[in-house]
């Protein structure tokens, strides 16, 4: 019988580390591939048809920015998902610029990890659906526009008619959840499960809170909105 799980490749040379991420993503429902270096992670790579990888910058044999350069200058376009250490923001620059589409620092919860993970999935599901008509993610796919909104999924920025917004990480996580199907109606259940995470206590209230603090945000009027907008008694949808 064929495996329909999507394929998750992760490559960490901590043994410990690794095998956490495997459990946990093994769980999750995905079909889990795992390299201790660059070399392997390559080779395997190379080899499936993979949904994600999540690379280690620091690898022996093959470091994860060589990785990386090697998967794009072959043109696989799998979505990269950066591990990195805290004190190592030059190479998360030099990653990003390599190709890589996003990156956690090190030490990382694994909520915030999963939410990545999820927020990946859903670009690269969307950028698929996308490809027939390119309509959606002009000019890069790393660049998201609604009405004035211009959003860079690389740099997780945010500009409204070019002029820069100060975001908050849930705020920006949010957005791009709800930009990723514009126009489809989330349930707040469905977006508490997939930005917060399954085991976050919060409630619909939370939903609530973050989407009128996005609102003053993003909005020419918060009180009369046009690009998130509510559908009572369902939830919300982002018009492009």
């Amino acid at each position: 019988m064929e495996d329909d799980r999507k394929k998750v490749l992760v490559v960490e040379d901590d043994r410990n580390l690794l095998a956490s991420l495997q459990f946990n993503l093994a769980a999750r429902n995905y079909h889990v591939f795992t390299a201790e270096d660059g070399a392997k992670s390559l080779k395997i790579a190379r080899e499936n048809d993979l949904s994600l990888i999540i690379l280690d910058l620091s690898l022996p044999m093959l470091g994860g920015m060589d990785v990386c350069r090697a998967l794009r200058k072959d043109g696989n376009k799998v979505p990269i998902l950066m591990l990195t250490a805290w004190h190592e923001e030059s190479s998360r620059v030099e990653g990003l610029d390599c190709g890589a589409d996003d990156y956690v620092t090190k030490p990382f919860s694994l909520k915030e990890l999963m939410s990545r993970v999820n927020a990946q999935m859903r670009r690269a599901d969307a950028l698929k659906a996308d490809e027939p008509n390119g309509e959606k993610h002009t000019g890069s796919k790393h660049i998201v526009t609604a009405g004035n909104l211009k959003i860079d999924l690389l740099r997780r920025t945010v500009e409204r008619d070019g002029v820069p917004l100060m975001l908050r990480p849930r705020e920006f996580d949010l957005l791009v959840y709800l930009s990723t199907q514009p126009g489809r109606v989330f349930t707040r259940q469905q977006i508490l499960e997939d930005v917060w995470g399954e085991s976050f206590p919060g409630g619909a209230r939370t939903i609530d809170v973050h989407m009128s603090w996005l609102r003053r945000k993003i909005e020419e009027d918060p009180s009369d909105p046009q690009i998130l907008t509510t559908v009572r008694g369902v939830g919300y949808r982002l018009m492009m």
